[in-house]
């Protein structure tokens, strides 16, 4: 399967994994890809093992991403992580706006792209997260809904920031549900995302933006969703805390 854009597939742990748990993770990881060149790969664990798994990823292909971040510098911010501190573990990408972020931290838009912002002004490559809900999708205001995600979290990035931008699809009806997307589903808002893209920027920049799925990939459905022309990787939540599963995502990508 050859696309323009390199695949991107990224494992988000979530709250899971102590420091001990996340270093047999990640060296199993690492063992299962460590032939893999067609693809990027992230694995983004809690704050409170990338120290240990920074040291681990060395010399590798795996690369390291963290789950959030502050939009703010240093300061007097009880409780957050300002980007120049995730450099210092050589972190390389940071989820942002994740749903579960959206939801029960009540992160709007604005608030994304100010994180966005801040990511890149410290070399990061943010993965900013949209997505529906099941009520949404059902009353027909999918793409409404991902519009005013997408324009609002991206709102103030330049065409050269874009294009080291990952936005990551995750419908929130199908995260940690079992539930998938159809990969026509899946292809159908990835074009859809892309489109907006264009209106906000132009053609040749929204071509070079990878567009990742999220939303119970497994080893299974994985090659279907990533043979769509629009879907350029995957943002893994369950199937990345074993490194066999994520592991088969990535192969049956290529």
């Amino acid at each position: 399967m050859v696309k323009d854009r390199k695949l991107i597939i990224a494992g988000n742990w979530k709250m899971n994994k102590t420091v001990a748990e996340a270093l047999d993770l990640v060296n199993g990881i690492k063992r299962e890809v460590a032939s893999v060149k067609e693809v990027d790969i992230v694995v983004a664990p809690p704050f409170t093992a990338l120290e240990s798994v920074s040291k681990a990823l060395l010399n590798s292909n795996v690369r390291l991403g963290a789950q959030n971040m502050s939009e703010n510098g240093p300061g007097a911010f009880t409780g957050e992580i300002a980007a120049t501190m995730l450099k210092e573990f050589s972190v390389r990408y940071v989820i942002l706006g994740h749903s579960e972020r959206r939801q029960y931290q009540k992160e709007s838009d604005e608030l994304i792209a100010k994180k966005a912002a801040a990511a890149h002004a410290s070399a990061l490559k943010p993965i900013v997260c949209v997505g529906e809900t099941l009520s949404e999708r059902e009353g027909g205001i999918t793409e409404k809904v991902i519009g005013t995600q997408v324009r609002g979290s991206l709102a103030g990035l330049t065409r050269e920031q874009i294009e080291e931008t990952i936005v990551a699809y995750e419908p929130v009806w199908a995260i940690g549900t079992g539930k998938t997307a159809s990969s026509q589903q899946a292809q159908d808002v990835h074009a859809f995302i892309r489109k907006v893209l264009v209106e906000m920027f132009d053609d040749a920049t929204a071509r070079r933006v990878r567009i990742q799925y999220g939303g119970s990939v497994k080893p299974s459905n994985a090659r279907e969703l990533m043979g769509m022309p629009d879907v350029d990787g995957a943002l893994v939540g369950g199937a990345a805390l074993e490194a066999r599963s994520f592991a088969d995502i990535i192969r049956n990508s290529i």
